[in-house]
């Protein structure tokens, strides 16, 4: 049975794990090594996860039965908008395209309504195949950006919303 739970600082070494086996079969036909290397570095240092957690982030992990599948990082009422911003989601290789993914887009809307908000919100690097997942689900793009995120690199992104 999949089941999703708040995770704290406690489960931050999960999370790593996961973005770390995740990153590179997402990723790896779309950025260079180094700037993968750097990425996961920097996002998913233990600082830079207490720090999140520290500004309102909420963590939780997928799982099913004990056996972490994935994790999503969440913030409500984000930009002082009545949006859910979904900073992160990621699910284990081996685990996508079997409905979990579908299932916690449903958890995420479920506490977003709970939370007054009125749209979710996330970025998607512009040559992600979840794009495709995304609108299925009743995303639209609403904009293209370019983020500059240090040692010359981009995030080159496009922002999807989906109305609740």
């Amino acid at each position: 049975m999949i089941v999703i739970k708040t995770a704290t600082a406690k489960d931050f070494p999960v999370i790593q794990s996961i973005a770390y086996t995740t990153w590179p079969k997402t990723y790896g036909q779309i950025l260079s090594k180094a700037q993968l290397d750097y990425m996961l570095d920097r996002f998913f240092s233990l600082d830079n996860l207490a720090l999140n957690l520290k500004n309102d982030h909420q963590f939780y992990v997928i799982y099913e039965d004990e056996m972490p599948l994935g994790f999503i990082v969440i913030e409500h009422n984000h930009n002082d908008e009545f949006v859910t911003k979904i900073h992160k989601i990621y699910m284990l290789p081996s685990y996508q395209g079997k409905g979990i993914g579908k299932l916690t887009i449903d958890f995420i809307i479920d506490i977003a309504l709970k939370n007054q908000s009125q749209k979710l919100r996330l970025n998607v690097n512009k040559f992600n195949k979840a794009i495709i997942f995304y609108q299925k689900l009743g995303f639209e793009t609403v904009e293209a950006i370019d983020i500059e995120i240090g040692n010359g690199y981009l995030m080159e992104d496009f922002v999807m919303e989906k109305i609740l």
